[in-house]
């Protein structure tokens, strides 16, 4: 993070036991998002604090591809609390859906951030 600019890698994940054929990301900030955002193909604006991303089919017990995007905030603040979600998974029954959240306080600092 850097003023309002903040940006997110993530690599989408199937523990299994069943293939994923397709699934939806949701990442949501604590503060209101810049109403221009240049985003990967694979995601979308979905809301004032939100954005959405397709991960592609899953195969069970794999990883997917890395995705990358650089958000940019409506002010800049000194922390924010991103929110990274699955939204839709594709059909199968998830027999674990404690591991589809996961949240972090990103602040300011310049720092790198791993959750």
């Amino acid at each position: 993070m850097s003023g309002a600019r903040v940006t997110v890698t993530y690599t989408p994940q199937n523990h299994g036991p069943t293939d994923v054929p397709d699934a939806t990301v949701r990442l949501t900030a604590s503060a209101p998002l810049a109403d221009a955002q240049t985003l990967p193909d694979a995601c979308l604006r979905t809301g004032p604090r939100t954005v959405t991303c397709r991960t592609g089919a899953l195969p069970a017990a794999s990883v997917g591809d890395p995705l990358t995007l650089g958000i940019r905030l409506a002010a800049a603040t000194t922390e924010v609390t991103l929110r990274l979600a699955t939204a839709w998974g594709g059909g199968p029954a998830d027999h674990n859906p404690e591991n589809d959240r996961h949240q972090v306080l990103v602040l300011d600092t310049g720092d790198t951030y791993y959750f």
